[in-house]
């Protein structure tokens, strides 16, 4: 495949340069990750009779390929990220075009961690491309467009399975077929219609751990954990709890899709003007207020309409994520973004690939009690948020760091 300099790329055509890629890509991957969550509860429950404790372990399977993802560094050792990225993606779309084909517990276990790893891979190497493609000045406004794009690509698939479930009888399969299909098609043509993107700076290709970085270290560890949290048990429970239907949960993955469209660009506009401190803190304070009164719903018997509010208030202070890239790539050495990219979803995935498990044998005896824990992970998260320096560089990574020190390793 042709190389290009990226620092040239402003002379290739606009459809080839490296922000339609991560356009493209911001496409594709909702397209086959977010439809497969939109139809999972109601598919596991309607097809498998998955419990509490399925569900937990279904997650848990699908989180290990994340545990793993600092193997990308050892694949980079032959493989050019870019190829990386879309062979990833192309294993996601393929794995989500025929889970209906594998309807029991085994299947379903099988299928979702040979999805998973197209999809955690893909996200370790993508996020990798993104900081080091776009410019420190552009990369918060740039990640908010990108994902008002992935919210805007989804909103379409969504849309269309909730006008036409029920009048045209669609099905699990024919939707799953679909959705990643074209997932696996917009792969292919990332592949061959761009040049591979060649940067100045030479990431390193082996594990890097560093003193410095302990702080976004330690805020991944806990994104990890209250995430699965929210993945696994807020949807199930509009389904278990209430009843919802198919196109009942993807209405209101909908109302979601339309507040981020217009959310992301503002909150990346956000994180440039006032800094990934306060924002990091606006999301974290509104996750502790969700996620205690989540375990209100069950400890108090609320009702579902608090729920559905809930659900959608949850889901947009998670498109705040973006700060905690920004500042990663505000305090790291710029061949360190590969390697630690890998290194932070590892990281993430820690608490991933037990929580649910665990978290589900604690859901069949008290719900409410997963979201005061989640409740109390959020706390954390917000005490350690506490530490970014408003204007984080190299050597200024924690309030506790010294502007003029030397880069401690």
């Amino acid at each position: 495949m042709k190389t290009y300099p990226l620092e040239d790329v402003d002379q290739l055509p606009v459809w080839r340069r490296p922000i339609a890629y991560l356009v493209l890509t911001a496409i594709a991957l909702p397209l086959a990750f977010a439809t497969w969550s939109a139809l999972l509860n109601n598919f596991v429950i309607e097809v498998a009779q998955f419990d509490g404790a399925d569900i937990g372990m279904l997650h848990s399977i699908r989180e290990i390929p994340g545990f793993l993802a600092i193997g990308v560094i050892a694949v980079l050792l032959f493989v050019r990220e870019q190829v990386l990225a879309m062979v990833s993606l192309i294993l996601l779309g393929v794995s989500t075009a025929v889970t209906a084909y594998f309807p029991s517990l085994g299947g379903i276990l099988m299928i979702t961690f040979l999805s998973s790893v197209g999809f955690h891979y893909f996200e370790t190497v993508n996020q990798s491309l993104q900081l080091q493609w776009l410019s420190k000045e552009r990369a918060p406004k740039i990640l908010g467009i990108l994902g008002a794009v992935g919210s805007a690509a989804t909103l379409v698939a969504y849309g269309l399975i909730v006008l036409l479930w029920e009048p045209l009888a669609l099905t699990y399969n024919i939707v799953f077929l679909l959705s990643g299909g074209s997932c696996a098609l917009i792969a292919l043509y990332c592949m061959f219609g761009f040049p591979q993107f060649e940067n100045k700076v030479v990431q390193r290709r082996e594990v890097v751990l560093r003193k410095r970085y302990w702080l976004y270290y330690a805020l991944e560890f806990f994104a990890g954990a209250r995430r699965q949290i929210f993945v696994v048990f807020a949807g199930f429970m509009l389904v278990e709890r209430f009843g919802f239907d198919v196109h009942e949960v993807t209405g209101l993955y909908m109302i979601n899709l339309v507040a981020n469209i217009a959310l992301s660009p503002m909150f990346g506009g956000l994180v440039a003007r006032f800094g990934e401190r306060r924002m990091l803190l606006i999301e974290y304070t509104g996750l502790v207020l969700v996620f205690l009164a989540y375990g209100g719903i069950y400890f108090f018997n609320w009702g579902v309409l608090l729920a559905m509010v809930l659900y959608v208030v949850d889901h947009m202070l998670f498109a705040l994520k973006l700060a905690l890239k920004t500042y990663f790539q505000k305090i790291a050495d710029p061949s360190d973004i590969a390697p630690t990219a890998a290194v932070a979803f590892t990281i993430n995935h820690i608490a991933a690939v037990f929580l649910p498990i665990l978290l589900g044998l604690l859901w069949v005896v008290s719900p409410a009690a997963v979201f005061f824990a989640a409740a109390g992970i959020a706390c954390g998260s917000f005490l350690l948020a506490l530490l970014i320096p408003r204007h984080p560089t190299p050597g200024y990574e924690t309030v506790f760091s010294g502007r003029d020190l030397a880069v401690a390793e």
